[in-house]
């Protein structure tokens, strides 16, 4: 058995090293089902891409079920070196004692986007929780797009994820995330336990850029919708745009201007700290006038910091 085999095989690869007292609260054994760590249980990706003869190709792969990546595609004209990959997640969705971990390595000039193939359902839970960690390594030159589709949490759901990004200066880095507020058409509207994501930027020298988290734990705490939470909206979207291509005061002002419409959607723009590049947040009525505000940022910044606007991902 290799080093990396063994490290694998050990919980402590794909379980968080710590986690906040509104999940530790639901760590109890599973029972009547799967236990934490059982076959099917543990999904990994490992996945290093570089530059070769023009384009990115994937040079490391290492997958464990239930997570599935398909082979890379190159849908986008104005960047024909990018790799599109899909990842998929074979079953509904995510369940109690699921342990997810995906480890992506983008090599110097290499031109990557990462998303789903649909939306990510969590289930409900009695007994225990869901967790994912993210970590997306980003060289000297590279783009890494990472952008997987919402995740929609079910009545007495739990999910804990943490995506940490290493980048380098000379990096561009498009990551964005969307909650949407559960199964809207079963009455299911923000009635999960706990959604906790972490998000973590560094230098490679291990120097922070930023953090951010969105914590909701409407079952616990006031319902979402009262004034100073989410007030009359529903969807929650950010959009990091993490580049040293760009002046971050010029970037937020051309995503100030883009966003300005009569949309039904609230958008805030800030400069990241350190003039590390820009933060879109977006709050919204519905899944449809948030992802097309969505877009009209993703499309702004794309053009300026890669030359190219949002491509169709053929999603149907």
């Amino acid at each position: 058995m290799t080093e990396l085999t063994a490290l694998r095989e050990d919980p402590a690869w794909y379980t968080p090293s710590t986690l906040p007292a509104e999940v530790i609260a639901f760590d109890r054994s599973v029972n009547g089902a799967l236990a934490v760590g059982a076959p099917g249980k543990v999904g990994l990706l490992d996945l290093a891409v570089s530059r070769h003869g023009g384009v990115t190709r994937v040079r490391r792969h290492y997958q464990r079920a239930p997570l599935h990546l398909y082979r890379p595609i190159y849908l986008d004209p104005g960047r024909p070196d990018m790799a599109f990959l899909f990842l998929q997640q074979f079953g509904d969705g995510l369940v109690q004692g699921d342990r997810y971990r995906i480890d992506v390595d983008c090599g110097p000039g290499s031109a990557t986007h990462i998303t789903t193939q649909a939306a990510t359902n969590v289930f409900g839970a009695r007994h225990n929780f869901v967790t994912q960690l993210v970590n997306l390594q980003v060289a000297d030159g590279a783009v890494l797009e990472y952008m997987p589709d919402p995740v929609v949490p079910f009545r007495g759901s739990r999910l804990f994820q943490r995506t940490t990004v290493t980048v380098d200066p000379g990096a561009t880095v498009i990551l964005g995330e969307t909650l949407l507020p559960g199964r809207v058409a079963h009455g299911e509207a923000h009635l999960y336990d706990v959604y906790w994501a972490e998000t973590e930027v560094r230098r490679p020298d291990d120097t922070l850029l930023f953090a951010d988290l969105l914590r909701m734990t409407p079952r616990a705490d006031e319902s979402p919708g009262t004034s100073g939470l989410l007030g009359p909206h529903d969807v929650i979207a950010a959009l990091y745009l993490v580049s040293g291509q760009a002046d971050s005061a010029a970037l937020v002002r051309l995503l100030r201007d883009a966003l300005v419409s009569g949309s039904e959607v609230l958008a805030g723009v800030s400069e990241l700290p350190g003039g590390a590049g820009a933060l879109v947040k977006l709050l919204g009525p519905n899944s449809r006038s948030v992802r097309t505000a969505l877009r009209v940022a993703w499309t702004a910044a794309r053009l300026e910091l890669i030359g190219a606007p949002a491509p169709d991902l053929r999603k149907g």
